[in-house]
Protein backbone atom coordinates (compact mmCIF):
# COMPACT_ATOMS: atom_id res chain seq x y z
CA UNK A 1 0.00 0.00 0.00
CA UNK A 2 1.54 3.44 -1.11
CA UNK A 3 2.36 5.68 1.99
CA UNK A 4 0.53 8.55 2.72
CA UNK A 5 3.58 10.87 1.09
CA UNK A 6 4.02 8.67 -1.97
CA UNK A 7 5.47 10.72 -4.58
CA UNK A 8 5.72 14.10 -2.80
CA UNK A 9 8.96 15.95 -2.48
CA UNK A 10 9.95 17.14 1.41
CA UNK A 11 12.46 19.31 2.78
CA UNK A 12 13.72 18.89 6.36
CA UNK A 13 16.18 21.40 8.31
CA UNK A 14 17.86 19.78 11.37
CA UNK A 15 17.80 16.35 9.59
CA UNK A 16 20.92 15.65 11.37
CA UNK A 17 19.48 13.85 14.62
CA UNK A 18 16.53 14.23 16.74
CA UNK A 19 13.21 15.57 15.40
CA UNK A 20 14.59 16.25 12.49
CA UNK A 21 16.05 12.81 11.76
CA UNK A 22 13.04 11.03 12.97
CA UNK A 23 11.06 12.93 10.25
CA UNK A 24 13.16 12.54 8.07
CA UNK A 25 12.90 8.45 8.09
CA UNK A 26 9.14 8.75 8.38
CA UNK A 27 8.38 10.93 5.76
CA UNK A 28 10.44 8.28 3.40
CA UNK A 29 8.80 5.66 4.67
CA UNK A 30 5.45 6.94 3.84
CA UNK A 31 7.22 7.60 0.13
CA UNK A 32 8.47 11.04 -0.12
CA UNK A 33 11.86 11.76 -1.80
CA UNK A 34 13.61 13.62 1.13
CA UNK A 35 16.12 16.35 1.01
CA UNK A 36 17.60 16.22 4.54
CA UNK A 37 19.50 19.75 5.86
CA UNK A 38 21.65 20.80 8.57
CA UNK A 39 25.30 22.11 9.17
CA UNK A 40 26.14 19.02 11.08
CA UNK A 41 27.39 17.06 7.66
CA UNK A 42 28.40 13.61 9.58
CA UNK A 43 24.87 13.34 10.85
CA UNK A 44 23.16 14.72 8.10
CA UNK A 45 25.01 12.12 5.37
CA UNK A 46 23.92 8.96 8.52
CA UNK A 47 20.09 9.73 8.32
CA UNK A 48 20.05 9.89 4.37
CA UNK A 49 22.42 6.40 4.31
CA UNK A 50 19.14 5.24 7.00
CA UNK A 51 16.76 6.27 4.48
CA UNK A 52 18.86 5.04 1.68
CA UNK A 53 19.13 1.57 3.18
CA UNK A 54 15.76 1.43 4.04
CA UNK A 55 14.98 1.48 0.41
CA UNK A 56 13.98 5.58 0.18
CA UNK A 57 15.40 8.50 -2.13
CA UNK A 58 17.38 11.21 -0.21
CA UNK A 59 19.98 13.86 -0.77
CA UNK A 60 22.00 15.88 2.07
CA UNK A 61 22.10 19.31 1.67
CA UNK A 62 24.47 21.19 3.98
CA UNK A 63 22.53 24.42 5.54
CA UNK A 64 22.80 27.55 7.90
CA UNK A 65 19.26 28.54 7.68
CA UNK A 66 20.14 31.63 9.62
CA UNK A 67 22.21 32.52 5.79
CA UNK A 68 19.65 33.28 3.30
CA UNK A 69 21.96 31.98 0.44
CA UNK A 70 22.13 28.45 1.69
CA UNK A 71 18.31 28.74 2.28
CA UNK A 72 17.78 29.71 -1.41
CA UNK A 73 20.12 27.42 -2.66
CA UNK A 74 18.57 24.29 -0.39
CA UNK A 75 15.38 24.52 -1.77
CA UNK A 76 16.84 24.90 -5.53
CA UNK A 77 18.28 21.74 -4.40
CA UNK A 78 15.09 20.08 -3.99
CA UNK A 79 13.97 21.68 -7.57
CA UNK A 80 17.11 20.59 -9.14
CA UNK A 81 17.31 17.00 -7.70
CA UNK A 82 13.26 15.93 -7.71
CA UNK A 83 11.86 18.58 -9.97
CA UNK A 84 9.24 19.99 -6.86
CA UNK A 85 9.07 21.11 -3.24
CA UNK A 86 5.27 19.52 -1.61
CA UNK A 87 6.47 19.37 2.02
CA UNK A 88 8.85 21.14 4.10
CA UNK A 89 9.70 21.00 8.07
CA UNK A 90 11.25 23.90 8.85
CA UNK A 91 13.09 22.39 12.08
CA UNK A 92 16.47 23.46 12.61
CA UNK A 93 17.08 24.97 16.17
CA UNK A 94 19.18 25.68 18.73
CA UNK A 95 18.57 26.45 22.54
CA UNK A 96 20.88 28.62 23.87
CA UNK A 97 21.78 28.89 27.26
CA UNK A 98 20.05 28.14 30.70
CA UNK A 99 20.19 31.85 32.49
CA UNK A 100 18.06 34.63 34.22
CA UNK A 101 16.40 36.58 31.39
CA UNK A 102 18.61 39.78 32.92
CA UNK A 103 21.68 37.76 32.43
CA UNK A 104 21.25 36.46 29.45
CA UNK A 105 24.73 37.18 26.87
CA UNK A 106 23.63 39.31 23.84
CA UNK A 107 25.72 37.00 21.57
CA UNK A 108 24.03 34.12 22.57
CA UNK A 109 20.25 35.59 22.11
CA UNK A 110 21.13 37.21 18.31
CA UNK A 111 22.14 33.67 17.20
CA UNK A 112 19.18 31.87 18.94
CA UNK A 113 16.81 34.27 17.34
CA UNK A 114 18.56 34.16 14.02
CA UNK A 115 18.63 30.27 13.72
CA UNK A 116 15.27 29.65 15.31
CA UNK A 117 13.07 32.28 13.92
CA UNK A 118 14.79 34.28 11.56
CA UNK A 119 15.77 30.70 9.83
CA UNK A 120 12.22 29.57 9.87
CA UNK A 121 11.20 33.14 8.15
CA UNK A 122 13.61 32.52 5.36
CA UNK A 123 12.85 29.08 4.76
CA UNK A 124 9.21 30.00 4.76
CA UNK A 125 9.74 32.60 2.16
CA UNK A 126 11.65 30.80 -0.16
CA UNK A 127 9.58 27.72 0.41
CA UNK A 128 6.37 29.64 -0.49
CA UNK A 129 8.04 31.15 -3.79
CA UNK A 130 8.39 27.74 -4.79
CA UNK A 131 5.49 25.96 -3.95
CA UNK A 132 2.86 29.31 -5.13
CA UNK A 133 4.58 28.51 -8.94
CA UNK A 134 4.09 24.74 -8.69
CA UNK A 135 0.70 25.27 -7.22
CA UNK A 136 0.44 24.46 -3.38
CA UNK A 137 2.15 22.63 -0.92
CA UNK A 138 2.19 21.95 3.06
CA UNK A 139 4.56 23.54 5.31
CA UNK A 140 5.29 22.34 9.22
CA UNK A 141 7.39 24.48 11.43
CA UNK A 142 8.97 23.15 14.69
CA UNK A 143 7.56 25.65 17.81
CA UNK A 144 7.65 24.12 20.79
CA UNK A 145 5.50 24.34 23.87
CA UNK A 146 7.97 26.80 25.20
CA UNK A 147 6.43 29.02 22.20
CA UNK A 148 3.08 28.28 23.77
CA UNK A 149 3.85 29.09 27.45
CA UNK A 150 6.57 30.99 29.25
CA UNK A 151 9.92 29.41 30.32
CA UNK A 152 11.59 31.86 32.81
CA UNK A 153 15.61 30.92 32.34
CA UNK A 154 15.48 30.06 28.65
CA UNK A 155 14.42 33.67 27.39
CA UNK A 156 15.87 33.43 23.96
CA UNK A 157 14.48 30.28 22.99
CA UNK A 158 11.11 31.05 24.67
CA UNK A 159 11.31 34.15 22.53
CA UNK A 160 12.25 32.73 19.27
CA UNK A 161 9.45 29.55 19.68
CA UNK A 162 6.78 32.15 20.62
CA UNK A 163 8.06 33.99 17.43
CA UNK A 164 7.70 30.90 14.98
CA UNK A 165 4.39 30.65 16.29
CA UNK A 166 3.26 33.75 15.19
CA UNK A 167 5.20 33.66 11.77
CA UNK A 168 2.98 30.01 11.39
CA UNK A 169 -0.10 32.14 11.64
CA UNK A 170 0.89 34.62 9.30
CA UNK A 171 2.05 32.69 6.38
CA UNK A 172 -1.31 30.36 6.90
CA UNK A 173 -3.49 33.05 6.38
CA UNK A 174 -1.82 34.90 3.65
CA UNK A 175 -1.49 31.95 1.38
CA UNK A 176 -4.50 29.48 2.82
CA UNK A 177 -6.26 30.15 -0.70
CA UNK A 178 -3.26 29.20 -3.19
CA UNK A 179 -3.34 26.27 -1.64
CA UNK A 180 -0.70 26.08 0.78
CA UNK A 181 -1.16 25.07 4.28
CA UNK A 182 1.20 26.15 7.59
CA UNK A 183 1.39 24.96 10.04
CA UNK A 184 3.21 23.97 13.64
CA UNK A 185 4.31 21.45 15.97
CA UNK A 186 4.93 22.38 19.91
CA UNK A 187 6.87 19.18 20.92
CA UNK A 188 7.04 19.18 25.15
CA UNK A 189 10.25 16.99 26.88
CA UNK A 190 11.21 14.99 23.55
CA UNK A 191 13.85 12.85 24.40
CA UNK A 192 16.54 14.58 21.93
CA UNK A 193 20.87 15.37 21.58
CA UNK A 194 18.99 18.70 22.54
CA UNK A 195 17.77 17.55 25.62
CA UNK A 196 20.61 15.38 26.66
CA UNK A 197 22.84 18.78 26.28
CA UNK A 198 21.05 20.91 28.16
CA UNK A 199 19.60 19.25 31.20
CA UNK A 200 20.42 15.15 31.40
CA UNK A 201 24.34 15.87 31.39
CA UNK A 202 24.07 18.31 33.83
CA UNK A 203 22.08 17.06 36.48
CA UNK A 204 21.87 13.72 37.38
CA UNK A 205 18.29 14.12 38.81
CA UNK A 206 17.33 15.67 35.36
CA UNK A 207 15.40 12.44 34.16
CA UNK A 208 13.05 12.36 37.16
CA UNK A 209 12.59 16.01 37.32
CA UNK A 210 11.15 16.10 33.21
CA UNK A 211 9.34 13.19 33.79
CA UNK A 212 7.37 14.30 36.30
CA UNK A 213 6.68 17.70 34.72
CA UNK A 214 5.13 15.63 32.04
CA UNK A 215 0.85 14.76 32.48
CA UNK A 216 1.43 11.05 30.79
CA UNK A 217 4.70 10.74 33.58
CA UNK A 218 7.44 10.44 30.61
CA UNK A 219 9.40 11.99 28.31
CA UNK A 220 8.05 11.89 24.43
CA UNK A 221 10.09 10.57 21.33
CA UNK A 222 11.44 11.88 18.12
CA UNK A 223 9.30 9.60 16.47
CA UNK A 224 6.02 10.64 18.09
CA UNK A 225 6.63 14.36 16.74
CA UNK A 226 7.42 12.98 13.75
CA UNK A 227 4.43 10.94 13.06
CA UNK A 228 2.34 14.49 13.70
CA UNK A 229 4.52 16.12 11.37
CA UNK A 230 3.74 13.46 8.77
CA UNK A 231 0.08 13.76 9.28
CA UNK A 232 0.09 17.38 8.77
CA UNK A 233 2.13 17.37 5.92
CA UNK A 234 -0.19 14.62 4.41
CA UNK A 235 -3.56 15.07 2.60
CA UNK A 236 -5.64 13.65 5.50
CA UNK A 237 -4.66 16.79 7.05
CA UNK A 238 -6.14 18.70 3.75
CA UNK A 239 -8.73 21.46 6.10
CA UNK A 240 -5.88 22.40 9.07
CA UNK A 241 -3.64 24.99 8.47
CA UNK A 242 -2.57 27.99 10.91
CA UNK A 243 -2.14 25.36 13.68
CA UNK A 244 0.21 24.94 16.48
CA UNK A 245 -0.16 21.43 17.72
CA UNK A 246 1.33 20.55 20.81
CA UNK A 247 2.43 17.37 21.15
CA UNK A 248 3.56 17.25 24.49
CA UNK A 249 2.25 14.68 26.74
CA UNK A 250 -0.64 17.40 28.04
CA UNK A 251 2.33 19.59 29.39
CA UNK A 252 0.32 22.87 28.22
CA UNK A 253 -2.71 21.56 29.32
CA UNK A 254 -1.93 22.40 32.91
Amino acid sequence: MAGVLAGKVALVTGGASGIGRATALAMAREGARVVVADVAEAGGAETVQRIVAAGGQAVFQRADVAEPANVEALVRCAVETYGRLDCAFNNAGIEGVVAAPHEYPDDVFDRVIAVNLKGVWLCLKAEVRQMLAQGGGAIVNTASAAGLVGAPTISAYDASKHGVVGLTKSFALAYARQGIRVNAVCPGIIRTPMVERSFLARDPNAVARLEASEPVGRMGTPEEVAEAVVWLCSDAASFVTGVALPVDGGMVAR
